[in-house]
């Protein structure tokens, strides 16, 4: 009897130890660990992408934490629902208190996940603090504006098809096509002003004499673009206008007695 007893003993304490080794293997391989210290931070979103509890927190994509809470809520300041997610981060992990939270994917289906990116600032968050957080991608409403610019194309391609529009009209209407190819031939036989400057040959010779002319510095514009006196004059003129703008009101005693002399001349008749 003393001996069953031993042996159930025995037993019982074998099985309790490969229990407890188990749960150690548990929960150092999900990262988990019970006895840490921490501390929480809380994000805020508009929309989480299906991230739950216990999924990790990456600070610069290593592991600090997991998720501890979600708790959706009317943000009566907003005026809309909102989600805020509690992280579970350990203790000696320092967060700026402008660090960019995010929910990314690990893969393209893998799971959630809260990121965060480093912030530059030298306030750090403590527990208990809250930080706005960066909304993810909505795949259903992305989906829905390539849909409707799917169907936005393909309603300007039927009435394309059917001759509406400027674009429908070039394509169907053959009038446009005629019009056009009757004034491309009138150019190319030299008709009208684009034709006269694209086959006559002296309209050609005018604009490159023009234009030597102005290269040696004959006349006005070619003066200005080529004497530098009148250039270093112009130069002159301005600088002095933007040192005293007052002289641009300025009047002189000849103007004063024209416009006098112009007063007294005037003659007003009697209503």
């Amino acid at each position: 009897m003393i001996r069953n007893e031993r042996i159930e003993m025995k037993v019982g304490l074998f099985m309790g130890i490969g229990l407890f080794v188990m749960f150690l293997i548990v929960f150092s391989v999900s990262d988990l660990h019970l006895l840490r210290e921490a501390y929480e931070v809380e994000a805020v979103f508009d929309f989480v992408n299906g991230i739950k509890t216990s999924s990790p927190v990456r600070l610069a994509g290593v592991n600090v934490g997991e998720v501890s809470d979600i708790n959706i809520f009317y943000d009566e300041a907003a005026g809309r629902t909102r989600v805020g997610v509690k992280m579970r981060v350990r203790k000696g992990i320092r967060i700026e208190k402008d660090a960019i939270v995010r929910v990314n994917t690990l893969g393209l289906l893998g799971e959630q996940y809260a990121e965060i990116t480093p912030g530059t600032l030298r306030e750090f968050l403590s527990d208990g603090d809250v930080i706005e957080g960066r909304n993810p991608v909505n795949v259903g409403q992305q989906m829905e504006v390539i849909q409707e610019v799917a169907e936005l194309v393909v309603s300007m391609v039927k009435d394309a098809s059917e001759g509406k529009g400027t674009i429908g009209k070039l394509l169907v209407d053959d009038s446009l096509y005629v019009g056009l190819a009757d004034v491309l031939g009138r150019i190319s036989k030299g008709e009208g002003t684009l034709g006269m400057l694209l086959t006559d040959d002296a309209i050609y010779n005018d604009l490159v004499t023009i234009l030597g002319r102005i290269r040696d510095g004959e006349g006005t514009i070619g003066k200005f673009l080529v004497d530098e006196e009148v250039y270093e004059n112009v130069r002159d003129f301005t600088d002095d206008i933007r040192r005293n703008p007052w002289k641009l009101l300025r009047v002189t005693p000849e103007r004063t007695r024209e416009d006098t002399g112009t007063r007294r001349g005037t003659v007003v008749s009697p209503r």
